[in-house]
């Protein structure tokens, strides 16, 4: 159990999500990224971490163990530590579909072997010391529709043997909801496949505040809609108080963010929701005291850390100085009004 307040950690992936070469919105570098975490600074308070996305152009998944020292050299020599890292589990990546055949569960496997080598190294070298590996099913809820309790043991399947994995190394996997991953697409599924894998000690659940908040809407489960359009300010947080309980046992990793409550997708499935900056006007979540369903009792539960989550942001936004700051500012608030001694 942590006897310490949360770390303040700020993610490296908003710099590849969404990002294209030979655009307007390349990816940002990793350099640059850990430039501009590092830069930030609140009333004398910085960040503290980085969560990380382990694939190109950030990281190559098959780095050589000297190669990925001089990484955690150069994350140390900006006073910053690793906390969570993200497994090249999706289609172009290193991994596959949850749900498919034996050879899609086979690269889903890898990627999950991988990202334990390089956090197995990353440990040795002493910059990081918590946190957990992040999967999700890497498949759309529309194949899952087809036969969704064979979808959903399919994946308690392929996720129980990445816990074994996870086992062997010492890890714990992190298995972040979101309304555009099958079988993890609604509070109530994901409640469900948690229980279908039943490795409580080693996979439990990521709560990201935007993407919960998706959840409530019910937009790829509307039977599992907790909230209509037009809903009260008490009808949410009755609704946030049920979901909440539902999956807090379940969370050990935590990421701030916020959503105005817009989806992206094509069809009635497989939309998605997006990020927004911690002080936009449209943003539905009262970041601090919607945090707070899911911090109680988070020392309990091994969490030594909260991260900020906000992809898809413009370049232009992302290297303006004052929005680390801003986000930073929310984390400190977050951490003050939560934390644990």
């Amino acid at each position: 159990m942590s006897n310490t307040q949360p770390k303040l950690h700020n993610a490296m992936w908003p710099g590849l999500v969404g990002k294209e070469e030979g655009t307007d919105h390349p990816p940002i570098s990793l350099d640059r990224m850990l430039e501009l975490t590092a830069a930030a600074e609140v009333d004398g308070q910085k960040f503290e971490g980085i969560d990380y996305f382990l694939f190109h152009p950030h990281t190559d998944p098959d780095a050589s163990e000297d190669e990925l020292k001089a990484i955690a050299d150069k994350i140390a020599g900006y006073n910053l530590k690793v906390g969570s890292l993200v497994a090249p589990i999706w289609p172009g990546t290193v991994g596959d579909s949850a749900m498919g055949d034996d050879e899609a569960q086979k690269k889903f496997l890898l990627a999950v072997e991988k990202a334990c080598r390089i956090a197995k190294i990353f440990n040795e070298h002493g910059v990081r010391s918590y946190g957990c590996i992040r999967i999700d099913s890497a498949t759309g809820v529309t194949e899952w529709d087809k036969n969704p309790e064979a979808g959903t043991k399919r994946i308690a399947e392929t996720f129980r043997k990445a816990a074994d994995i996870a086992d062997d190394h010492g890890e714990r996997l992190a298995a972040e909801g979101e309304i555009c991953w099958a079988g993890m697409h609604s509070w109530k599924d994901m409640v469900n496949l948690l229980e279908a894998v039943d490795r409580p000690a080693t996979l439990g659940f990521q709560a990201d505040l935007a993407h919960t908040y998706l959840y409530l809407m019910g937009y790829n489960s509307e039977k599992n809609a907790l909230l209509k359009p037009g809903y009260t300010d008490g009808e949410f947080w009755t609704a946030y108080e049920t979901m909440t309980d539902a999956l807090r046992p379940w969370t050990i990793d935590f990421h701030v963010a916020q959503n105005d409550g817009e989806v992206h997708g094509t069809g009635s499935h497989d939309k998605t929701g997006k990020h927004c900056p911690a002080d936009d006007p449209n943003g539905k979540l009262d970041i601090v005291k919607c945090s707070g369903y899911w911090l109680k009792g988070a020392a309990d539960r091994e969490i030594e850390h909260i991260c900020w989550d906000g992809c898809m942001f413009p370049n232009e936004m992302l290297e303006k100085a004052s929005t680390w700051n801003t986000i930073l500012g929310t984390m400190i608030k977050v951490r003050d009004a939560h934390g644990w001694n």
